[in-house]
């Protein structure tokens, strides 16, 4: 009874953080982590412990297989270079650079323990970085890195954690094994999640054969997917977090959603969005109840210089190294990017000073490193207490909300400006890619109204006629994304027009439906399928007017 409590005041105040956001104007991450923090830190508050394994297995694979799936794949390929950099490559500087460095602060901290606090410290957070980052002030290369970047550290950050946890445990560390060991859970995890990807496939297709399924056995097919793929990997040793990315970034391509009935496409992208929402918001606020019992109990080794400015200090310049490191690795890169690319005589877009700075703030650190650092195991083999548990616990604590509250703080400074005004790239795209889908909406359509009209049929004309009103509208649509602004200007005016007798026509089909059921002409049943189809009809109006 008290879980079905917990979870639901975790979900009723993840739905009044997404009202309160709009008041407060803070990023929604930082909001209800303070949310959460509030909740806890009254002495009869809510106190719960975080099982690590079970709070990676719920919360991570359908987040990251949701990011997968929504990333831009395209881009993500052409930028798969700096992408894999930082991935890789500043996982490992970060673990050699924070590692001396919080051995050289913090004394106390054996230099293995340390460097297992950097690797799980390592890995930037998806969740965050997507919301956090503001994409309309923040340059697209940028953010395509970023994202990339947040969804492959994870498993990179992760397996150096977990050699570095054991050389603790066993006082052993081979190279070559642990190297044989990233390895093969990289490969496998790949593996694992493509082979995941397969399965879901030819069970959607023979649902599709059998026929009569219901669409929500097909939708629970795709929610399973990615916990599917994690738990898989997981059971061999392998990256379960990057079977569950591999399983989202292909998705999309594979041509699964083929497979799924209109009704089951359109509640899976619906179910996608809410569970999205629900993941994300729970996760911060579980990620704040943890944080006043962290803070209650700061480790006697920060306090004997000062009770209150030590830890802070101790924090603050921890997160301060990791931008560092995280800034010294981007410029070399980009340096390095910018001789190869003059050696092969290519074109190359170096970042500018901003832009370097921008990309190391937003390297903000979330759930991963917070359930990473809590699976610490308690004891040593020899059944003594595991070396700085609790200081590493604290130290881990404190740059998580020290990185998310500079990056809620600086970004929006630092990248003031740095995004040209005006039309988007995403958005000529798409204007240009309705067009051609409307021209050749154009030439099917009349191709068949004049091969039927030409056989004749059983009212003369009527075909035709037919196909002249669809024409138009597409021709509409063209006018609309035309480059002269005239043209532009007048058909926008038109569809602006038409799209106000529409939604009018809408609601007053809404009032008769509701004035039916009142008088008992019709039942609920005929009633919710009625509102139903004009609510799809309002969203798609809705999503058009919106993109005017």
């Amino acid at each position: 009874m008290e879980v079905a409590v917990f979870i639901l005041v975790v979900l009723v105040f993840v739905a009044l953080s997404g009202a309160l956001v709009r008041l407060v104007r803070v990023p929604l991450p930082v909001l209800q982590i303070a949310i959460g923090a509030a909740l806890a830190w009254p002495v009869r508050g809510i106190h719960v412990e975080i099982n690590p394994e079970l709070f990676l297995l719920v919360f991570i694979p359908p987040l990251l297989f949701g990011d997968a799936y929504g990333a831009p794949k395209r881009e993500l390929m052409a930028l798969r270079g700096p992408i894999l950099d930082l991935a890789i490559g500043l996982v490992f500087f970060t673990i050699v650079g924070f590692g001396y460095a919080l051995h050289w602060l913090v004394p106390s901290i054996p230099l293995v323990v340390a460097f297992a606090l950097a690797a799980v410290l390592s890995p930037t957070d998806a969740v965050a970085v997507s919301s956090i980052v503001d994409r309309n002030v923040v340059p697209a290369r940028l953010m395509h890195i970023l994202e990339g970047e947040s969804l492959l550290n994870d498993a990179s950050g992760l397996v150096m954690f977990r050699f570095a946890v054991a050389a603790v445990l066993t006082g052993s560390f081979s190279l070559a094994a642990a190297s044989f060991s990233f390895l093969y859970a990289v490969a496998i995890g790949i593996l694992i999640g493509v082979a995941a990807l397969f399965v879901a496939a030819k069970l959607l297709q023979l649902l599709n054969r059998i026929g009569g399924v219901p669409a929500e056995a097909q939708v629970l097919v795709m929610v399973l997917l990615p916990f599917i793929a994690y738990l898989g990997a997981e059971h061999v040793g392998a990256s379960g977090i990057l079977a569950a990315v591999t399983a989202g970034l292909l998705t999309g391509g594979s041509g699964v959603f083929r497979f799924l009935g209109v009704s089951a496409r359109m509640q899976t992208m619906s179910l996608w969005t809410t569970l999205s929402f629900v993941f994300n918001g729970a996760l911060f606020i579980v990620l704040g109840l943890q944080l006043p019992d962290i803070i209650r109990h700061v480790p006697p080794e920060l306090m004997s210089l000062h009770p209150i400015i030590q830890p802070i200090a101790t924090v603050v310049a921890l997160t301060l190294c990791l931008i560092a490191l995280r800034f010294l690795w981007i410029w070399v890169g980009d340096l390095a990017a910018g001789i190869a690319a003059r050696l092969g005589k290519r074109k190359v877009e170096p970042f500018g000073l901003r832009v370097r700075l921008a990309g190391s703030v937003a390297g903000v650190r979330g759930a991963i490193t917070l359930a990473g650092i809590l699976s610490l195991p308690l004891a040593m083999p020899d059944g003594s207490p595991f070396p700085a548990r609790d200081l590493v616990i604290f130290l881990a604590a404190g740059v998580i909300i020290c990185s998310l509250v500079f990056a809620s703080l600086a970004l929006p400074t630092i990248a003031r400006g740095l995004v040209e005004p005006g039309e988007d790239a995403g958005a000529a795209e798409e204007r240009l890619a309705r067009v051609g889908a409307a021209k050749a909406a154009i030439a099917r359509i009349e191709s068949i109204a004049g091969a039927a009209d030409d056989e004749g049929g059983e009212v003369p004309g009527a075909r035709l006629a037919a196909a002249d009103s669809i024409v138009a509208g597409y021709r509409r649509r063209i006018a609309a994304s035309d480059e002269a602004d005239e043209a532009r200007a007048e058909a926008r005016e038109a569809g602006r027009l038409e799209l106000e007798l529409r939604f009018a026509g809408i609601e007053a089909e809404r009032e008769a439906v509701r004035a039916m059921f009142r008088s008992g002409e019709i039942n609920d049943h005929t009633s919710q399928a009625l509102f139903t189809e004009i609510t799809l009809t309002e969203a798609l109006l809705r999503g058009r007017k919106a993109r005017k």
